[in-house]
């Protein structure tokens, strides 16, 4: 492959990630999500329980900021968002008595299960009539690229 082509390839991943961030926009997955007691379903909290979900043991707020990209107010104001719909819970961390320890509640779990399946219906209505051979090559490249793009990134977890 030549330079030129080299260039123009990641040229066109650069706009498909802009393409991808603009079309996840709260407004556009919010006219698609399903309704949960007749209320859509707040992208932004997802994105805090997508964190916690991530990682194997309870995490801070800290935690939360660093993940997101956004500073420790816009966390703990989320989070707090989070433990008044019921969806998390504040605990003291047993090792540390000053450091509070956020855990997803049942509720919070289904509510990020039933998310979880919903953007795995638009993924799959998005390549339903792709062959199942590029729909296997795409996922093994969109996570190789994740992978690769999280590990030279300096907040990478």
């Amino acid at each position: 492959m030549s330079k030129r082509e080299q260039d123009e390839a990641v040229a066109a991943v650069e706009r498909a990630m802009v393409a991808i961030r603009r079309s996840q926009t709260r407004r556009s997955l919010g006219r698609l999500a399903p309704r949960d007691g007749g209320r859509p379903i707040d992208p932004t909290l997802f994105s805090v329980l997508d964190v916690i979900e991530d990682r194997d043991t309870p995490c801070s707020v800290t935690d939360v900021a660093t993940a997101l990209g956004v500073d420790q107010p816009r966390a703990s104001r989320l989070v707090l968002r989070a433990v008044g719909e019921g969806l998390l819970e504040r605990r003291t961390d047993p090792s540390d008595a000053r450091r509070t320890l956020i855990t997803l509640t049942g509720s919070g779990q289904e509510q990020l299960d039933r998310t979880h399946r919903f953007r795995q219906e638009v993924f799959a209505r998005v390549m339903a009539d792709w062959l199942d051979t590029d729909r296997s090559e795409f996922a093994r490249l969109i996570t190789t690229f994740v992978t690769s793009f999280a590990q030279m990134t300096p907040d990478a977890d």
